[in-house]
């Protein structure tokens, strides 16, 4: 094949360090925006950014030029650098070293964004640790619990 083809939309998810409740109102909505930019800027075009006080969901077009790791370091280096620039009450905002990338089919993009919008009332059910166990099983990652969280 002469040209190079791809069109893979990914829902991503990755916590703050230690799940602490760092996203707060003051931040959330700017902070989702900011990372669509982050993701905009390295051609993996963003669908929706959002999430909860503790993680966050990206569901985006993956770039054929970008690795996944590539895609997660400078999100979450961009975006720690871009929140703790936000005050001294952010000076120790990380995020967690891991994340969960997942496939989604070009005909379920509706459901997930659906979900990333929703997460308030998700989360009034279910723990963040809780959803992520959810897509693990969901689509057969293997998994050993005590390397999971940070």
């Amino acid at each position: 094949m002469a040209q190079s083809l791809s069109k893979v939309y990914v829902h991503i998810t990755f916590s703050t360090k230690n799940r602490q409740a760092l996203i707060d109102s003051k931040i959330k909505n700017s902070l989702f925006e900011y990372i669509g930019g982050i993701c905009n800027g390295l051609e993996c075009f963003p669908v929706r950014v959002g999430g909860y006080v503790d993680h966050i969901h990206i569901l985006c077009l993956l770039s054929k030029k970008i690795t996944q790791i590539k895609l997660l370091e400078e999100v979450k280096k961009q975006s720690s650098k871009w929140v703790k620039s936000k005050g001294n009450q952010y000076n120790n905002f990380y995020w967690q070293d891991g994340y969960g990338i997942f496939s989604v089919n070009p005909s379920e993009i509706d459901l997930v964004v659906d979900y990333i919008e929703n997460q308030n009332e998700h989360h009034s059910k279910k723990s963040f640790q809780d959803e992520l166990r959810g897509f693990l099983k969901k689509y057969n990652v293997e998994f050993d619990e005590k390397y999971i969280w940070n």
